[in-house]
This record gives structure tokens, sequence and C-alpha cells, in this order.
């Protein structure tokens, strides 16, 4: 294999020879409403080829080879290893006499899922995934216990794929039985009587982990059968690429078939119900708009439902079966609507304050009652339960403050600390703030911005800024401990909430989206500029980092500001703007992204795309690209054909090494902790060498 030589200078004036693969080009060009476009890497799209696992050899050793002269590397492994190491809870799930919880000893590469009788029993190991593949990258992904608690549905992935395969467990003597579904994809688990609703896709025909998924189905496994008797309970061939996800109510009485088609470009769903013992489905919502709509519970016959029509910070309505009526339960505010879940006969709703929860407590006429006093400013998850439970769990966390289980009782309406993380970790040496930023177009982004207290802001601290921005998700604060031994270095961490999230509901979404999507790279590129200008860093001493839809902020934003950034971490990134829609579920993204096949689209994609808008000779930051080989919801390719094109136009030149590190028998998310700890040091070994720092 040919290569690209290039001499590489760190800010300590060390410099290291680079010999990048020389990827081979072949002479493919696409044309899109006129236009041509060359696509020279197509071949990298074939993961199953014999070439592209050479190409992948051949980039992983000359990006580990420059890794492991860093010498300070194995210390970073070491510092975070000792940072993640305290056990992890998850808050209790209650069903019948037994609390279900997972935990992690500290560094246990999974989770592992436990029982107790009561609050206070021993408790006993239900599955232990650790023992289900020799380097632990076999996750536990469901647990679904039956409405009488004698037996659970548990999905497993290998490898870190989105592919399930689902079997079922006696819970009264903790064995597996014969049970197994597979290529389950976009699933749940959801029982009635003697057998469970799941989603699947009918096997691929090629590459299981590149192949484009059609055909969404719905079917109900009866235990103790085999895959090919269950029973098909919906699809929609005319429509392949619809979601068709099914859940039931509680009592079991109602079978709920959500439908979506963002393949369309339709952001909302469609709602349909089926009462036990029917045989078809009745439309609450039949036509699919850009609404969403979910059914929260139901009350005998009629449901509370969730909705964002006509309300883009959306609103619970009760919908009534016999009438086909509805009313408002609990009208918009101004604060959009983060969740809402019932438990001991009450609703409890949470909304977003700024990026930061509050927890109101409503009975189900929408009578309020009370707020459920939180520690701080910070997010709140949990509060589910069933109809008679009389307290319900839920975890409290923030940038300092470790996640904390806390036991809410309905009837005194005060909480209690259940179980506090037994962390090393003083949050009064750590300092949190928020700040509101101008955007270009003058709109106020907010950002978390947390370091050391006692730290100069002289503009001399290594910083990483992380953003998303995209698909209705916002990114609340939470507590990393991986990220204490960076702030112990001096490092600085900044979350910025940029729009095409859920921060501020549907019109902060909207803001981000189609042919709005330059505002996200806008609202990442003022938040650098706020950072320089407060002095908080410098161009040399400032990262960009994000994942998934933030590989693609991180690559579009390094074409467009090139200057601003010493270091890039695009990781899992969706790269190819023009052909995301081919692989997998890309079709999927539509809804946010827009499509290529529309000419007004394509041009703005075409615009941003960061494979597409590499500059011949360009000034990149140093950069490292992160993937995986078993990620099958943005496929590897798209970083392959990224980082080929990266090379090719700016590898001889750059003194900043641009490299990519493939992860193997991984996927969209470290499969295993060890791998996300090796994963974590590479890039703070990478960031501190190439901003001429040590760390000590």
């Amino acid at each position: 294999m040919s290569v690209i030589a290039a001499t590489v200078i760190s800010p300590d004036g060390f410099s290291q020879e680079i010999s990048y693969p020389q990827t081979k080009k072949i002479d493919h060009v696409d044309e899109y409403h006129g236009v041509k476009v060359a696509d020279p890497y197509r071949w990298l799209e074939d993961d199953r080829s014999e070439e592209t696992a050479a190409w992948v050899k051949a980039e992983n050793e000359v990006t580990f080879s420059y890794l492991n002269k860093i010498p300070f590397k194995e210390k970073i492994f070491n510092d975070l290893e000792k940072a993640y190491n305290y056990p992890k809870y998850s808050a209790p799930q209650k069903k019948g006499e037994y609390f279900y919880f997972y935990k992690n000893d500290g560094l246990q590469n999974q989770a592992v899922l436990y029982r107790q009788k009561g609050l206070k029993g021993n408790p006993e190991v239900v599955l232990d995934p650790n023992k289900l593949s020799a380097d632990g990258t076999t996750r536990l992904t469901v647990f679904n216990l039956s409405k009488d608690g004698s037996h659970a549905v548990l999905g497993f992935s290998q490898g870190g794929s989105d592919w399930q395969e689902y079997n079922v467990m006696d819970m009264k003597t903790l064995k597996m039985l014969s049970d197994k579904v597979e290529w389950v994809k976009v699933s749940g688990a959801s029982w009635q009587g003697n057998g469970f609703y799941y989603s699947r896709y009918p096997q691929p025909e090629g590459s299981a982990l590149a192949a484009k998924n059609e055909n969404h189905q719905v079917f109900f496994h009866e235990i103790g059968t085999e895959q090919k008797d269950d029973k098909l309970i919906f699809e929609d061939p005319a429509n392949p690429q619809r979601f068709h996800t099914v859940g039931t109510t509680e009592d079991e009485r109602y079978v709920v078939l959500t439908v979506s088609d963002r393949g369309k470009g339709k952001d909302g769903n469609g709602l349909w119900v089926m009462k036990k013992g029917g045989t078809r489905f009745s439309p609450i919502k039949e036509e699919i708009t850009d609404f969403s709509f979910g059914i929260i519970d139901n009350i005998g016959d009629d449901f509370l439902i969730e909705t964002n029509e006509n309300a883009p910070n959306s609103k619970v309505l009760l919908y009534t079966s016999k009438s086909k009526s509805w009313k408002t339960i609990l009208a918009e505010k101004s604060e959009p609507l983060q969740g809402a879940g019932t438990a001991g006969g009450k609703l409890f709703v949470s909304y977003l304050k700024d990026v930061t929860t509050r927890v109101n407590v409503f009975d189900l006429t929408g009578k309020l009652e009370n707020e459920v006093i939180l520690p701080g400013l910070g997010s709140a998850s949990g509060f589910g339960g069933e109809k008679e439970d009389t307290f319900v769990f839920y975890t409290y966390t923030s940038f300092n403050y470790p996640p904390t289980i806390f036991r809410y009782d309905i009837a005194s309406k005060k909480s209690e600390v259940f179980r506090a993380p037994e962390v090393s970790f003083k949050p009064d040496d750590y300092e949190t703030k928020q700040v509101f930023y101008p955007s270009k177009d003058g709109t106020k982004i907010p950002a978390f911005i947390t370091y050391k207290k006692g730290i100069k802001l002289d503009g001399s601290n290594p910083t990483i800024l992380y953003g998303y921005g995209g698909f209705n998700i916002s990114l609340p604060p939470a507590f990393s401990s991986i990220r204490v031994p960076f702030f112990d270095q001096g490092g600085i961490y900044v979350q910025a909430n940029l729009r095409g999230g859920s921060e501020y509901g549907e019109k902060w979404h909207e803001q981000g989206m189609k042919l709005k999507k330059q505002n996200v790279f806008d609202d990442f590129i003022a938040a650098a500029e706020y950072l320089i200008k407060e002095k908080y860093t410098a161009p040399e001493k400032l990262a960009i980092q994000g994942g998934s839809n933030g590989g693609l902020l991180v690559g579009a934003v390094m074409n467009q500001r090139p200057e601003l950034f010493k270091v890039a971490f695009p990781a899992v990134g969706v790269m190819d703007m023009l052909r995301f829609h081919k692989f997998t579920i890309g079709w999927n993204w539509i809804a946010d992204y827009g499509s290529s096949d529309n000419a007004d689209e394509f041009a703005v994609l075409k615009g941003y795309s960061p494979l597409h808008n590499i500059k011949e000779g360009g000034k990149y930051p140093a950069t490292m690209i992160t993937t995986a080989d078993h990620d099958d919801r943005v496929v590897p390719a798209h970083s392959f054909k990224y980082a080929a094109e990266l090379q090719a136009k700016a590898g001889a030149s750059s003194t900043n090494p641009l490299l990519i590190r493939i992860d193997t028998n991984s996927g969209h998310g470290a499969s295993n902790t060890k791998k996300a700890l090796e994963t974590q040091s590479d890039i703070y070994a990478f960031l501190f060498k190439n901003m001429g720092l040590v760390w000590k």
C-alpha cells in the first residue's frame, strides 16, 4: 500500500514522521439534480471486503503507533481507571415481592442484574452478562418482566451491534427457557398473558451491519414456542421505511401500536390501539404528521396522551374512546415538557427550565398537588411505577453531583436518599456555571462550564467543547467520573446546548433542522468564540468533541472554522450527508436532515457535508476520528471515507496529525467498560500531546 508522508510537529517542537496509507481511488461519480459528485472511496462502504479490512489494519497501525509513543498515555489510563472504580447502581424496579436493580462493582465490563426480597433483603444474581463472552462485549439490552413476575424477556447484543436476540427466563428458577427470537431492532418487549409483542426486520441480505433495514414487522411470541410459529400482528410492506413499535398498558387491557414515517421526513407518528382479544387495531391518530403522540397510561378504556400537536412544548390530553373526544389535562407551559408517567394513582411530569429538571405531581385530572424538591439545578429521571405503588425511585445528578438514588413517598410528598454513590469525589472542589452566549443571529444559547476551583481563567486552560444539536435530544447536566482527572489537570469541560435539541421544545428543534442546520454549526462556533473572548481558553488550547450527529457537527465546524481549534474529535459521525440514508436505518434521519433526493435539501446538505467540504491543502486541527467495526447505526464507512479524504487532501501539508482510531468488536458506543476507558485515555493523551501539555 502506498503512503502519504507527513511531518507533524507538536507544540513542544518535537517532530514526528507519519506515513498515512494512500487510499486507493476509483472512478465513481453520482449525479444529483444535474450536479456530478465524485465518490472515489465508495469501495470502503463494503465492510466485508478484504480490501477494507486491510485498509482498517493499516490505518490502525499508524494511529496506535502514534498514540503508543505518548509517554503519559498509561498514566492517563490508570487515572481514569481509578476514578471510574466505584460501585454504580441503577434505581430499583419493583415487581411483586422483589426489587430488581443493576450494579457494576467498579470496573466490570457489564453491570450485573440483581434482585432482592424487600428493600433490605439479600441480593441474588439474576444474570451476569460478563460471563456471556470472553471479552465482555455481550450486553444485556432488555429486561422486561411479565405482569405476574413469573417470566422475563432478556435481550442481548453482541459486539456493540444494534441487532438483538431475545430469550425468556423462568423467574422462579432463574433458568433460561429454549425460546429464542432473532433479528430484533428498534423494539421493546411487551407482555400480554403468556407471551410478548416485539418488532423485528427480516433477516438482512448481504452485510448484517450495513444493509438497509426495511419492513419493520410486529410479532407475538408465546412462551415455549419457536420463532417460526410467532404470530404476525402487523406489517405495512407498502411503506417499508416505517417504524412499528408496540407496547401494552399496565393492566394488559390494550396493545398500543406506534407508527412513524421518518423515511418520508415525517417527524410525528400515528397511534393505534387494540383491545385484548381483538384482531384489528383502531386508530386514535391515523394520519402521520409532524406531531408526536404517546400514551402515558390508560384509565379504563380512555387514554392519557402526551402530544406536541399545536403545542411545541407539549401537553397532556385525555382521549375518550367511546366519544372519540379530547380533553386537556395539562396545558402547554412556557417550559418544555420533558416526560410524563404515572405511579400510585398520580401523574408525575418533568419540565425543563433552562436545561435543568423540574418535577411536578398532579392527580389524574390535572390538578397540581406539589413539586418534588430536588437537591439543586440538575437532571432527575425515574418516577415510574405501578398503580398500587406507594413510593417511587428517581435518580438525580449534575456535573458536580454524582448520580444519587432517591426514594419519594407519594403520601408524605417527601424524598430521602435511598443510595448515595461510594465515590471519592468532593463536589465543593469543583465549580459549574451556566452561561448564555449570543449565536451569529443573536439567539441566546445556554452552555454549562465546569472546572476545578482555583484555576486561573487566563486563556491557557485545556478546554473540551462538547455538542450535539439535533434529533430533539437535549444535553442535560450529568456527572462523569472520567472527567474528574481532566479537571484535576486544569482542564475545562464545556457542554453547549445547541439548537436542534429539545432544550426549549419543538421550536428549538426546528431551528436546527433541514434547511436551518447551519444554525447548529453557528451556535457551536459562537461557543468557541465566547470561550476565547472570556479567556477560558485560546484557540491553541481548545478541543471540540461530539458523537454521531455530534460527529457531523465537529466535522462540519472544523471545515468551516479550522483556525478556532487545536484538536478535533469527531466520533462515529454522519460524514457523508449525500448517502446516509442508504445504510441500516439511516433513512430514519431524513426527518431531521432532509435528503439528497430533494433538490433544495441536496444543495444544503452538500454545502456542509463533512466529507464533501474538505479543502485541498487545508490547515486542519489535530484530528482523531473514532469509530468501530460493529457500528450498525452510523456505519463506519462514513468515518472511513472521511478519514481517507482528509488524509489525501490535507495529510501531506498538515503539521498536525490526522488519524482514525477504529475499535474492534464495538459499536455506536463502547461495548464494555475497558474499551470505554481505553478510548477516553487515548483521547486525553492525543489532546494533551497536541496542546504541548504533560499529564502529571
